[in-house]
């Protein structure tokens, strides 16, 4: 009895991981492609700061370089070999995202909640290709105290 619901635990798991990548993956790599395409309307920031900085990106081509960075993350994880190096390239364009919302303009953060938790539902199910960053190594310190 206890081996059945593990095993329907874990299949529970493995459909919810492909879920996660597929939502993530499909959700960057069409809104990725909208920042060359322009095929989705695009509601007006809310603020003057808030336009004034999306402005300052689009000009100088930063934002061009993150929409392509998330096409290639949104078509890793689809293709799902690469998901932790996907993982990788999303998890600080996330957090700027949720930076942006959470400080000029809040009607994303509901999407770019979303979009967090997906990351962070997925880095822990690819732990094992993480934990590596949390080893300290004392070789490795540059700091070596008294």
């Amino acid at each position: 009895m206890v081996e059945s619901n593990t095993v329907k635990n874990n299949t529970l798991l493995r459909y919810a991981t492909v879920m996660a990548k597929v939502i993530l993956g499909v959700g960057f790599l069409v809104f990725g492609a909208n920042g060359f395409l322009h095929f989705l309307p695009v509601l007006p920031p809310a603020s003057a700061s808030a336009q004034s900085f999306l402005g300052t990106l689009d000009s100088t081509g930063y934002l061009k370089v993150v929409k392509a960075l998330e096409m290639l993350a949104g078509a890793l994880l689809i293709g799902g070999r690469l998901a932790p190096l996907a993982l990788l390239i999303l998890g600080p364009i996330v957090i700027n995202i949720l930076l942006y919302d959470l400080f000029m303009d809040p009607k994303g953060l509901p999407i770019a909640g979303f979009f967090g938790a997906l990351i962070l539902f997925l880095a822990y199910r690819h732990k094992e290709h993480f934990a590596p960053f949390f080893v300290v190594r004392p070789e490795h310190c540059t700091f070596k105290g008294n």
